[in-house]
Parts: structure tokens; C-alpha cells; sequence
């Protein structure tokens, strides 16, 4: 491994270091959970996830958002939906406010983002049947 290797590994080291993942996390449920409370969403826990729906449609990216332990949505509640996001609060968990660069760093495309794959892209919307919708 040359030394770009070695900085990747340890700049990966330090921001999944546990204490500031964990930091991260707990930032980043409280500024969603007040963020939920703003526009007078629905608070709701269900199938392991914790969310806000019936939020305006502005206040959450594609059909809904998950930041930290919270998900912000309209409508998209389905057991399916809520098992996907579940997967994201364990990301968020995982990685923190880190999290953040490194979800957009994977990019938009849903089909070619390891977050989405991850969470599983047919519980999620974005393909059906092997047709992508991104």
C-alpha cells in the first residue's frame, strides 16, 4: 500500500472514529428532530424507524430524507421505505456527520450510489423490476 493508501485508511480511521461518529450522529438527530418539530410534521415511530411525516415538500430531498436517526417525509411510509431508511440510520450511525460529504461524494445517481445500493435500491423506489427510475 503506497502512502496515498495509508492516508485514505487513516482519514477513514478518524471519522469513523466511534466517539465522533457517535457525536455526529447525536448532532445530526437533534438538528432533524427540531427540524421535524419546524414544520409541524407528524412524529411517528414505526417498523424501527423513527420519522416526520406530512412535512411540506420542500423540506426533505427526492421522496423523503433520513439524518441521523430521523426520517423526514410527506407520504413515503411504506414497510418497504421504512426498511430502507432504517438501513440509512445505520450509515448515519456508522459514519456520522461524515456521513454527509461522503453520501454526496457517492453521487446523485441513486442506481450508482453505495449508500442507496446498500439500503437497497427496489425498497427504496428507485428501480422496479430491474428498471431504474433515477
Amino acid at each position: 500500500m503506497g502512502a496515498d493508501g495509508r492516508l485514505r485508511g487513516a482519514a477513514r480511521a478518524v471519522v469513523c472514529w466511534p466517539p465522533l461518529a457517535r457525536t455526529g450522529f447525536a448532532v445530526a438527530t437533534v438538528c432533524a428532530f427540531l427540524w421535524g418539530c419546524l414544520w409541524l410534521g407528524h412524529f411517528q415511530h414505526r417498523s424501527g424507524v423513527h420519522f416526520f411525516d406530512n412535512l411540506p415538500r420542500w423540506a426533505f430531498g427526492r421522496g423523503g430524507t433520513t439524518i441521523g436517526a430521523i426520517y423526514l417525509t410527506r407520504t413515503s411510509t411504506s414497510e418497504a421505505v421504512l426498511a430502507h431508511e432504517r438501513v440509512h440510520v445505520e450509515q448515519w450511525r456508522r459514519y456520522g456527520l461524515a456521513f454527509i460529504p461522503l453520501y454526496l461524494a457517492a453521487g446523485r445517481e441513486a442506481t450508482r450510489n453505495r449508500f442507496e445500493i446498500e439500503a437497497g435500491l427496489e425498497r427504496g423506489g428507485y428501480v422496479r423490476r430491474g428498471v431504474s427510475r433515477s
